[in-house]
Order: structure tokens, then C-alpha cells, then sequence
């Protein structure tokens, strides 16, 4: 169904409550609120929103869950997760009006008190990447707090290195691997070169490792810092999908909230160019939600080595025809990414290892 709302900044809290949810979601609200039966062949459900306004787009695709959501945050603490992969690249980065438009839905529904900003950029301090990307105003708009996922308790993980194909310690935030917290993924529709594309899932598990103060990606750091990120990497494009697989188990996200309003293409994570898409994906079935994405984005969902590892394990629904898309059609809303220059070298992961002997 197509959904045309306009709104002021001044006027949107009031027009989004009185009017976006009878609008967007109409019987199929209805049904998601009596959590009654959904259609026999399907078993997650997205909802895509389209529009000029980011963070409407974000708050009525966040409602048609408003239930649902709820009742999974309960009382739990809510961790607002940005993908800010480095901190002076606002295009790598969800825009501030993603953050504003989930912020809105979580006072709409009384969850606001015990939610925080929580991030670990790769290249700098998070508070500045916060500044730069405008967060810090709209976090002081709603009264949330930030926090660096850096300055916090720890826990070891080990991963695997594709060098030596052995175990290796890395320090992730405690923050993100307790499942008694509330994770959301404010994530980015963008191309990956390494992973041909990065959502959701991503975005949590490769935004839990932690660097030491003072270390700066490419410029002078404290002597000795050090930072975790490349180690969970693996050294290797099969290494790293089998990471972010192995690892999403325990750092998925409990609400996707996917902002596609202008997403990358090329070489991202951070040096693609700028794709004019004004869509927004959001579903609490993390894994259906970064299929739907993909989708979006024009990419063939079988190179996607992480994405098929974890439809594989059934960790979420991937199959297109079991996912109920909510609100806008994924059909009229495709356009083709421009991949990563090295893309055909990403897909080694699709032949396996040659043994000797």
C-alpha cells in the first residue's frame, strides 16, 4: 500500500499519532495488536516505509510493531546502537533524523526513560562522532544518554583468524552481548568491501569490539593503544562471514530499524557514494529485515556469504515469500548498488579452502 504524509518538524509527533498509524497500518495493525494469525505462508513480517520525511518514515514503519515491541522491552534497558563506523563520515553514518524518529516512537510508548546512545566507532572517540553527526542535540531533546561502548565493562570472545586458523581473545562491550538489554540496530542500507553489503546484524556484532583511549584509526594514537575491530575481521573475506555468523548468536539485534533514505553504494563502508533512496526498513526479525534490504538494494542475496550462514541456521526468515512486507512494495522501491571494486574477490568465500596432503 503507498502512504503519502507530509510533516513539519514542528508538527510531527501530533500528526504521526493522530494520523500515520490508522493510515500506514490500517487491518494489518489491527491484527499485529491482537497478535492474531498472520497468513499461512508467512512468519516474519517488514515493514517498508517510503517518503521525504526520514524520521516519520522511521516512526510509522517502528508503529506498525508498536505492541509487539512493547511487550519485548518490557522493563528492560533499551540500547540505542548507531552504525557510526568511523566518526568525521556523516554519509557512513545514520542521519540523526533515524535516531529522532525511533526516539519519538520509544516516548510514544513509554520506553524513553531507560533508553542510551551506545556506540564504538572504529577511528575516534564516540562522543565525537556523536557531535559531528548531530546525536548529541537530539539526545538532549529527549533526554537520553550517550554513552562510548569503549569507556565500559568488557568480556572476551574469540573469533576465528583465516592466517593460522586459530582462536584469537577479543574485548567486546558487555553492553551489547547482554541479552537483558533491548538491542536496536540503527543501521544504513550500504555497500561492504568485504561483505558486499552491511545492515543490521552487522552493525552490532563488528560495533562490539572495543578499542583502547587514545587510539585513532590512520593518525597518531596513544603509544600502545590498541583497538579489537580487526581482530574479529579474521585476516580473510571467508574468515569474516563466518564470524559475523558465529558471532550472531549472541550480538544480534532484538529491533532492526534500517535507514535507507540515503543509503551507499561502492566502496563502503565508508568511502561509497551517496544513493538517493528515501525508504526505511524495520522489523524485530533482524535477519528479515537485512534480506529485505538487500533486496532493496539490488544485490543478488546469494553472495552474501554471513546473511546465507545464518538463514542457514534459521537464526530469522530470509525467504522472501515467507516475510509479510508491511506498507510499501520492496518491487517498487529496487534500485541496483553500485558494488565494491572488489567485489568479485569477495566471493572466494563460496569455494572452500583447498587442503594439501
Amino acid at each position: 500500500m503507498k502512504t503519502v504524509l507530509k510533516h513539519t518538524r514542528r508538527d510531527f509527533l501530533r500528526t504521526s499519532l493522530l494520523g500515520g498509524l490508522a493510515v500506514v497500518a490500517g487491518s494489518r495493525f489491527a491484527a499485529l495488536a491482537g497478535a492474531a494469525e498472520v497468513a499461512p505462508k508467512t512468519t516474519s513480517r517488514v515493514a517498508l516505509m517510503a517518503g521525504d520525511d526520514r524520521a516519520n518514515n522511521v516512526f510509522r514503519g517502528l508503529k506498525v510493531f508498536e505492541n509487539e515491541i512493547a511487550r519485548a522491552i518490557g522493563d528492560r534497558r533499551v540500547i540505542l546502537k548507531p552504525n557510526n563506523v568511523v566518526v568525521d563520515v556523516p554519509l557512513c553514518a545514520p542521519h540523526a533524523n533515524c535516531l529522532e524518529g525511533t526516539l519519538e516512537f520509544l516516548k510514544s510508548i513509554g520506553k524513553l526513560q531507560n533508553t542510551v546512545i551506545a556506540e564504538s566507532a572504529a577511528n575516534g572517540p564516540a562522543m565525537e562522532g556523536f557531535s559531528n553527526y548531530g546525536y548529541t542535540q537530539v539526545a538532549g531533546k529527549y533526554g537520553v544518554k550517550m554513552l562510548d561502548l569503549d569507556e565500559g565493562e568488557i568480556q572476551i570472545v574469540h573469533v576465528f583468524d583465516e592466517k593460522d586458523f586459530r582462536p584469537h581473545p577479543v574485548r567486546m562491550s558487555k553492553l551489547l552481548l547482554d541479552r537483558n538489554n533491548f538491542i536496536i540496530s540503527a543501521a544504513k542500507l550500504k555497500t561492504h568491501d568485504r561483505i558486499v553489503a552491511t545492515l543490521s546484524l552487522k552493525n552490532i556484532v563488528f560495533g562490539a569490539p572495543i578499542k583502547d583511549a587514545g587510539f585513532r584509526w590512520g593518525k597518531r594514537s596513544r603509544p600502545g593503544a590498541k583497538c579489537d575491530k580487526p581482530i574479529a575481521h579474521g585476516n580473510g573475506f571467508r574468515a569474516i562471514n563466518y564470524n559475523l555468523f558465529a558471532l550472531a548468536s549472541r550480538l544480534h539485534p532484538h529491533l532492526s530499524v534500517i535507514d535507507g533514505h540515503e543509503g551507499m553504494e561502492g566502496n563502503g563502508p565508508v568511502f561509497g557514494a551517496a544513493v538517493d533512496h528515501k525508504v526505511c526498513v524495520v522489523s524485530p526479525d533482524w535477519l528479515a529485515a537485512d534480506r529485505t534490504g538487500v533486496e532493496l538494494m539490488g544485490i543478488d542475496f546469494a553472495k552474501i556469504g554471513y546473511l546465507n550462514f545464518c538463514a542457514q541456521a534459521r537464526m530469522g526468515e530470509a525467504d522472501l515469500d515467507k516475510i509479510e512486507i508491511v506498507g510499501e512494495p520492496v518491487a517498487k522501491h529496487i534500485k541496483s548498488y553500485k558494488l565494491a571494486n572488489n567485489f568479485e574477490k569477495q566471493l572466494i568465500w563460496m569455494n572452500p579452502p583447498k587442503v594439501e596432503g
